[in-house]
């Protein structure tokens, strides 16, 4: 690994006279912390200058190595005095601050965190299990903030400064981060990373989680074998990714597939997979390859399936018409409250495309294109259940007609826990010929008997 400047460094200030010559400390006091901070800042200032950059530190081992030596130059410089533990927690700080990711990096080896949510230096909190948590993990300063987004986006050679304070990136691990600095952020510089399990989650994961039943899922495994069109629906953090990922699991290694994604996050197991992301406009405006450029590049590229990780603008009107000219069996996910709200923003995106086209021949092309909806939702104890399957009949009068046939029926709080059932409604939908011509097999009794979630 070859050190970098990744960020703005604080200029050191030349301390008054006499500030220096501060009294031994042989304790670390709750007064202590400032005098600690500064003396932090003076020895990774010092590490960071010292440090060579033309390559000569070609491994993580050798950097730690040099910086522990530089380390105990810059102690040497100083007139405090610490405790020996105080001063190995220094050095772990350093170390962090140097070679990973600062008071991040406790966070990031907790496989049970989700999401990091950094609100400035002194507000960071976690998702765990679906819950949000308050952290004590905290930065030396907004520029320690800015220091750290600066070194988690060196490597994936993005960048983010005043001019262009906003950026969205994947880390080679598959994480998601978002970053936002001043003056768009009023409470300094913010950042979200967005983590997914080190472990594929598999279909029996979501049984297990109580999102969903065996019977239901099979139902879901059948429907992406027998080629429906299918969207996911629902809300920010209510699993549709994850979702998504499991439901393609299902299609045959046999088929070539597309995905197309504004921030790759999909993590298709199938030999035959072309993965396509968007990418940014540069600083001058140019080079934007938006997610209707990949859904029409996608259709020349000879697809047996169409996987879009999120339709939000103007390509659900190029996806609709690949669904309508034979590209069957496409899945896409979309942020909305209901299958009804969800069929609502698909038409107002569509109308984004610019073209005139009438409201009743765009659900006209929706009603023809989408088989199911199956929508997702956080529940108020953090789970993640669906809570609806629906069916797209078609069209009376000017009207998408839908039918449930799965619906999550709530009973109440138990211990903290959502108590409720994923039930059928009794309607056998019009896919199940499709799913039985496909040569798939369901329980009779599947439409038509109540099927307990798991609690």
């Amino acid at each position: 690994m070859v050190l970098r400047r990744v960020g703005p460094t604080l200029p050191e200030t030349p301390a008054p006279a006499g500030q220096r010559d501060q009294p031994a400390v042989t304790t670390a006091g709750a007064g202590q912390s400032s005098e600690l901070q500064a003396l932090k800042k003076r020895v990774l200032n010092y590490i960071i200058a010292s440090m060579p950059t033309d390559g000569q530190f070609a491994t993580l081992e050798q950097t730690q190595r040099q910086a522990e030596i530089l380390f105990d130059e810059a102690m040497q410089r100083e007139t405090m005095l610490i405790p020996r533990s105080v001063r190995q927690r220094l050095l772990e700080q350093v170390l962090a601050d140097i070679t990973g990711y600062g008071p991040l990096d406790r966070l990031l080896q907790d496989d049970t965190i989700t999401e990091i949510m950094v609100n400035g230096p002194n507000s960071v909190y976690v998702e765990r299990r679906g819950k949000l948590e308050k952290t004590d993990v905290r930065f030396d300063s907004n520029e320690h903030v800015v220091r750290v987004i600066h070194r988690i986006l060196a490597p994936i050679g993005r960048h983010i400064d005043e001019f262009s304070p906003m950026v969205d990136a994947r880390l080679p691990d598959g994480a998601r981060v978002n970053a936002v600095l001043p003056p768009v952020s009023l409470v300094g510089p913010t950042m979200n990373i967005r983590r997914f399990p080190k472990k594929r989650l598999s279909g029996q994961d979501l049984v297990n989680f109580g999102t969903v039943t065996e019977p239901v899922l099979r139902f879901l495994e059948s429907a992406v074998k027998a080629r429906l069109n299918i969207v996911i629906s629902g809300g920010t953090g209510s699993g549709k990714t994850t979702l998504l990922n499991i439901l393609s699991s299902f299609i045959p290694e046999t088929e070539r597939i597309v995905t197309i994604e504004d921030i790759a996050e999909l993590q298709l197991q199938q030999e035959h997979v072309v993965t396509l992301e968007a990418r940014k406009p540069n600083l001058e405006g140019k080079g934007e390859i938006s997610l209707r450029d990949l859904v029409i590049n996608a259709l020349r590229m000879r697809p047996d399936r169409i996987v879009v990780g999120e339709v939000r603008g103007k390509e659900a009107l190029d996806m609709l018409q690949a669904m309508n000219a034979g590209h069957d069996g496409s899945l896409t996910t979309a942020h909305s409250n209901s299958p009804r709200d969800t069929l609502s923003r698909i038409e107002t995106m569509v109308m984004m495309a610019g073209f005139p086209l009438p409201v009743k021949a765009i659900r006209e092309q929706i009603s023809r294109a989408i088989n199911l909806i199956v929508h997702q939702e956080r529940m108020r104890d953090g789970s993640r259940k669906i809570v609806q399957i629906t069916e797209v009949t078609g069209m009376e009068g000017d009207l998408i007609v839908l039918q449930d046939i799965f619906t999550f029926v709530h009973e109440g709080m138990r211990d903290g826990k959502v108590i409720g059932s994923l039930q059928p409604t009794g309607v056998r939908p019009r896919c199940y010929e499709q799913i039985m011509q496909a040569g798939l097999s369901l329980p009779p009794d599947l439409f038509g008997k109540p099927t307990l979630m798991r609690r």
